[in-house]
């Protein structure tokens, strides 16, 4: 990594130590290190733009607040990729309490075949995918993010939002569903190529 080479810190675990020393100048580098990839990953979560730069700041703060106690380097991505997934999940709740995860989209309850679902979704542009998961309704768009990008079991959705294992697979169901059908909406088929 050029990055490393460029500076006083020569490796990750370094630059991991040195941000818990406090050292400011590392725990700038670290969170530009970070920066572009994890607010991504909160847009992916958010409504708006302003939305998940609040989301990437709150959780940057838990990062820096709680980064002393890591004792393991070599898991800093996934960890720090996690504080800020869950900050998300509780923005999420702390903004929608008045919405109830369960939508009632019955004119979307058309099932469509699972084997279509996956052809797709492997072949598609990723800022396709995501850009379409983004006009879904909040409870989908949390599940289907959780679940299809981030890859969490619906066991530790549940755990993560209050709600049963079951819940969180059919709230994905019909999401997927949902989805789907946008897709096929914007031309999007299993039998084309990506």
């Amino acid at each position: 990594m050029t990055f490393f080479r460029s500076n006083k810190y020569s490796s990750l675990a370094d630059l991991v130590r040195a941000c818990q020393a406090g050292d400011t100048r590392a725990q700038t580098a670290f969170y530009e290190r970070y920066k572009s990839r994890l607010l991504g990953v909160c847009v992916r979560y958010a409504k708006t733009k302003a939305e998940a730069e609040d989301i990437f700041q709150e959780g940057f703060i838990k990062v820096f607040k709680n980064l002393s106690e890591l004792r393991n380097v070599e898991v800093i991505d996934s960890w720090v990729k996690s504080v800020v997934i869950r900050t998300a999940i509780n923005y999420y709740h702390r903004v929608t309490k008045e919405q109830q995860l369960h939508s009632n989209l019955a004119d979307f309850e058309r099932e469509i075949d699972s084997g279509d679902y996956g052809k797709i979704i492997t072949r598609m542009d990723m800022n396709v995918l995501l850009g379409v998961i983004n006009t879904l309704p909040d409870g989908y768009r949390m599940i289907i993010n959780l679940h299809l990008v981030d890859g969490y079991t619906h066991t530790e959705i549940g755990e993560m939002l209050g709600i049963s294992d079951s819940t969180s697979r059919s709230q994905f169901l019909r999401g997927r569903n949902l989805l789907m059908r946008k897709l096929q909406e914007k031309g999007i088929t299993q039998y084309e190529i990506f």
